[in-house]
């Protein structure tokens, strides 16, 4: 085994190693887990970039802004109107923030190849 200290990202390789976990212990379908893991950000009132890492893999596997849209509208009831509109703004700045970072790599690859 390994040596966790010995990682530049031992937190980040730990919430990988326990998503594995998770994943390959569900019973749902990569798609299903996507979805229950975007209801359970907006429950816990999860940070931007928390929405960033999981919309990242989301648009992966195939599910779009209809889904999110969906989630929110199927959650909303029970935690809330507060925490819908809180999950959202931190959505926008989720994708306004990768937007930025795709444009900064468009940028650098365009620099290089003049």
């Amino acid at each position: 085994m390994s040596d966790p200290t010995s990682s530049d990202t031992p937190v980040l390789d730990l919430l990988e190693r326990m998503t594995v976990d998770s994943v390959a212990t569900s019973s749902l379908d990569a798609q299903s887990i996507a979805l229950v893991r975007l209801a359970a950000l907006v429950a816990s009132d999860a940070p931007a970039v928390s929405y960033a890492l999981n919309l990242a893999v989301d648009a992966e596997i195939g599910l779009g802004p209809e889904d999110v849209r969906g989630v929110l509208a199927a959650i909303a009831p029970i935690v809330g109107t507060s925490r819908v509109a809180a999950a959202t703004g931190r959505i926008v700045t989720a994708i306004g923030v990768a937007i930025e970072v795709a444009s900064a790599e468009m940028d650098a690859d365009l620099a290089a190849s003049e």
